[in-house]
């Protein structure tokens, strides 16, 4: 047993410790609920409470919380010891079912978009027993971590998860619906599976803490580009610096301990940016990996003295980061749905599972849009380095060449049939790579699963998770309405799959979406696009949207709206944010530093004129400075103006709307001339660490 395996999920309430500890009906039937999807027995729950306690304690646990996903960033909890009084009046340690199963947190201070006011403070968590409970370990402590959904007194959603959880069971209804009119009757639950890919940047602390905006933002609000940056194309795949090895080798073995299967690291694109990425889990459980990670991303980061930073843009002129998200699906008996083989009833699942997808793409994109949207990722979308926010589906030029032969066919015979599941057996594999990596798509199919490039590195992949799986449930509901039960399916179901290939074409693109001709094709193609974030947010809010959500019972028009507000709320208040930082910078750090250096310029001009040396030249960069001094105070008053009158914005749309057009218009010409400050202004006056010094000295 190696290193990795020894101490693996060594604090995680593991299958093989709940064996061991529960009796052997109560393991049973709690195996059903996690692997099968069926209801948890309560029955059964004070066994569990009972086994979690002893391990826990054992384990040298005080506390335990349950862990949720508000509408924010990150995670929330509130930890409470094991303490009571027995009948005597004496301390004792306990946990019952009742404590598992639920909690009421204060829910007074999370968003919920109006759907609870203030003083009506009462918000639930409830276990969700699909994830595994674990220990949280810090120096001097550990707390039980009870994985949960969070909902509101009147019963509606006002976390991630819980939204997900639902995506998934109507996928699974939709999909096993349309497993048994194709003569499957293996298939009793779906499964859907992800791996989230993290970048994300290390910035040692030592530089980073000179930084108010990295700090307060998480990105560079000024900044002049690094002399070198990402231009040689030297740090991706390069040598690992020792320093970021030794975070990085810390890393992995906290991660292992917490049972989350990394696999893969490596320096990305720009200077000081690195990847992780993991084996492929069932997607809530990934999901709460994902979150976790970065969690323990930042608190390793402080002990190796780095800022670990997850904006999607942190620095101008070099690639942002994002969170790749892989997604799959299958079902009990081990079949991707998404992977062809020499089964023809396995190959009519691949065809109608691509098709579903398109479907969904086609018509509902915009809501794949929405999920990905909020401040930070709106930097990093359409740069050249992330995909387009026109949303496409890349197949690869094998996939699509059969694809195109089926869109062919005139009438399907069992020979044409047998061609094509022919063709799909020989795709080419290459580790189940059958098309090449379309690093420009948003929607790529790469191999046996489709992967969101889209999704930025700060993000809960709850959110576009949930709208992937709405849009293949949507795409699986079409079918089956289509599909006529009295006639032979498998002969419908090709000819099926054809018409479905030719209504969606147009959100099939195999070129290069970076590329100016793909914006006025896919303008003609009539795909979704919006200029602004706050626009694709507010898609969520459409009729057309709505009626999506409540008929596949993911969430209600009251839901809805409520997260539309939450979401433009987090977008305003990160521009605000960013334009008062952006202030304190020019009053304590810009200004100052200009001063200075104009008067050290004046003394030198000075003494130039009494030695009659020639001070054309020390004139000229006096003069510059002073209309940079005057333009930046001149901007200064007018954006703080400008950030008053916001104030009295009421509509959360129109707020959001005018920071994301006007606000940022401001801040981007301040930032021209304070950038154009720091290139002539002394480093003995120039407290903010430079890019060079930010991205080049490890």
């Amino acid at each position: 047993m190696g290193k990795i395996v020894s101490n693996y999920g060594n604090l995680v309430f593991t299958k093989k410790e709940m064996k061991q500890r529960l009796n052997p009906k109560t393991y049973e039937e709690f195996m059903d609920t996690i692997n099968n999807g069926s209801s948890l027995n309560e029955a059964i729950a004070e066994d569990i409470a009972r086994a979690i306690k002893e391990w826990s304690l054992e384990n040298g646990a005080t506390h335990f919380t349950h862990w949720f996903q508000p509408q924010r960033n990150g995670t929330a909890e509130k930890h409470d010891a094991f303490l009571d009084y027995n009948e005597h009046g004496d301390i004792i340690e306990t946990f019952n079912a009742k404590q598992l199963i639920q909690s009421e947190p204060d829910a007074s201070s999370f968003p919920s978009g109006g759907i609870r006011s203030t003083f009506e403070a009462r918000g639930y968590t409830a276990w969700d027993p699909t994830s595994p409970v674990f220990l949280r370990e810090n120096k001097n402590s550990k707390s039980l971590i009870i994985p949960s959904i969070y909902l509101s007194w009147t019963g509606e959603a006002l976390d991630m998860k819980t939204p997900l959880n639902r995506s998934t069971h109507t996928l699974n209804d939709y999909a096993i619906k349309l497993q048994k009119l194709l003569g499957n009757r293996q298939a009793r639950r779906i499964k859907v599976f992800s791996g989230l890919e993290q970048e994300y940047f290390l910035i040692p602390i030592e530089k980073a803490s000179k930084r108010l905006d990295l700090q307060i933002c998480g990105r560079t609000i000024f900044g002049t580009s690094a002399s070198k940056g990402q231009i040689m194309e030297d740090h991706y795949f390069g040598s690992i610096q020792p320093r970021a090895m030794e975070f990085m080798n810390h890393l992995d073995q906290e991660l292992y301990r917490y049972g989350i299967p990394i696999k893969t690291k490596h320096n990305e694109v720009a200077p000081n940016q690195f990847e992780l990425a993991p084996l492929y889990e069932e997607i809530n459980l990934a999901i709460d990996h994902n979150l976790l990670t970065m969690e323990i991303m930042r608190r390793i980061g402080q002990e190796h003295n780095f800022l670990v930073l997850f904006h999607e843009k942190p620095f101008a002129d070099v690639n942002g980061s994002g969170k790749h998200m892989n997604w799959s699906i299958g079902d009990n008996t081990g079949t991707n749905y998404l992977e062809p083989s020499r089964s023809p009833l396995k190959n009519i699942s691949f065809l109608m599972t691509l098709s579903a997808v398109l479907l969904g793409v086609k018509e509902h994109a915009g809501l794949l849009r929405a999920a990905i949207s909020d401040a930070g990722n709106e930097y990093r979308l359409g740069a050249n380095e992330a995909p387009p926010a026109i949303l496409s589906v890349y197949l690869g030029s094998y996939l699509t060449d059969l694809l195109d032969h089926i869109e062919g066919v005139k009438k399907f015979t069992e020979k044409e049939i047998h061609y094509i599941n022919h063709g799909l057996e020989s795709m080419p594999r290459v580790v189940k790579d059958y098309s090449d990596r379309n690093r420009t798509s948003p929607i790529a199919f790469t191999g046996n699963k489709f992967e969101l490039r889209a999704l930025g590195a700060s993000a809960n992949g709850a959110a576009a998770a949930k709208v992937l799986n709405m849009l293949c449930a949507y795409g699986y509901k079409v079918i089956i309405e289509r599909l006529n039960t009295k006639k032979d399916i498998k002969k419908q179901a090709y000819q099926l799959i054809k018409e479905i290939l030719i209504e969606t074409k147009e959100v099939r693109f195999e070129g290069n979406n970076y590329s100016k001709e793909w914006h006025k094709e896919a303008t003609k193609r009539k795909l979704f696009q919006t200029d602004t974030t706050p626009e694709a947010i507010n898609y969520e809010s459409k009729k057309k949207s709505i009626e999506l959500y409540e008929s596949l019972n993911i969430l209600t028009k009251r839901e809805i709206e409520s997260r539309v507000d939450i979401k433009l709320d987090a977008f305003s208040n990160t521009k605000t944010i960013e334009l008062k930082v952006g202030l304190e910078l020019v009053r304590k750090e810009i200004l100052p530093a200009i001063t200075k250096q104009i008067n050290e310029l004046a003394t030198a001009y000075t003494q130039s004129l009494n030695a009659k040396i020639d001070s054309l030249a020390l004139q000229k960069d006096i003069n510059v400075l002073e209309k940079l001094y005057s333009s930046i105070q001149t901007k200064e008053t007018y954006i703080q103006k400008f950030i008053s009158k916001t104030e009295s914005i009421e509509d959360s749309f129109k707020l959001a709307q005018t920071l994301a057009e006007k606000g940022e218009e401001l801040l981007l010409s301040l930032r021209e001339d304070v950038d154009a400050a720091e290139k002539r202004i002394s480093a003995e006056y120039w407290n903010l660490p430079s890019y060079d010094e930010l991205l080049l000295n490890f």
